[in-house]
């Protein structure tokens, strides 16, 4: 299994890493924009905390081919191990099919329906991102995309990963490790609720509390 932080927020990565198995760090636009900072200073900070083996993901801004392929090719230069973030549109779908052939590794992205998603990883991504929580919010099933395209991928093409996003609770992201997927990426907030729980809180301070007043400190 594969876990990523989904975020361009650098100190909560340095205060995840230790905690928690992290593979990577993935990112999108909103996500950088929202840290205001240039991306590729992002990223470089990041690969810097992570270390030579921690993969990113960063996602091109444009929305035709040619153009999404010199971003991609700029992204490829300055992170050689960079995975490219494509959306899996008609114009997207002729970008990875270019990039996969020029063998720059490739995530569609932006995934609302399992057909969507298999022709992403026939075009040759490498990842595959359905929105999980996005998908419910319109009145669908998240979990039912990543069914169906985990059975579509595994048929059809079982190079290709999911790698779930979009998630608001951790339910979210137990049920598409449950489906069979091997990678998630969730934002900080969801990453930390799997680690926070008062019924755990109140049971450690218990124990402290009765040792305490049993030995009269917190020590073996």
């Amino acid at each position: 299994m594969e876990l990523y932080l989904d975020t361009a927020d650098i100190q909560a990565v340095k205060r995840l890493l230790p905690i928690l198995p992290i593979k990577g760090v993935t990112t999108n636009p909103s996500i950088v924009a929202k840290a205001r900072r240039p991306l590729f200073a992002v990223l470089a900070e990041l690969q810097d905390i992570l270390g030579p083996e921690g993969q990113l993901f960063a996602q091109v801004i444009a929305s035709q081919a040619k153009e999404m392929i010199k971003e991609a090719e700029k992204l490829s230069a300055q992170f050689p191990s960079l995975i490219v973030k494509i959306p899996v549109t008609a114009q997207g779908l002729i970008a990875i099919k270019t990039l996969s052939a020029q063998g720059i590794t490739t995530l569609g992205t932006a995934v609302y329906g399992a057909a969507q998603g298999l022709l992403s990883a026939l075009a040759g991504a490498e990842y595959v991102a359905p929105y999980v929580n996005r998908i419910d919010a319109q009145s669908g099933s998240g979990i039912a995309v990543v069914n169906e395209l985990q059975t579509l991928l595994s048929l059809h093409a079982p190079d290709t990963m999911i790698l779930a996003a979009s998630f608001r609770t951790p339910r979210q992201a137990l049920d598409c490790l449950l489906a069979g997927c091997e990678s998630i990426t969730l934002p900080v907030d969801v990453a930390e609720l799997l680690i926070a729980d008062p019924a755990v809180d109140a049971a450690i301070q218990k124990f402290a509390d009765d040792w305490q007043q049993a030995f009269g400190s917190l020590t073996l």
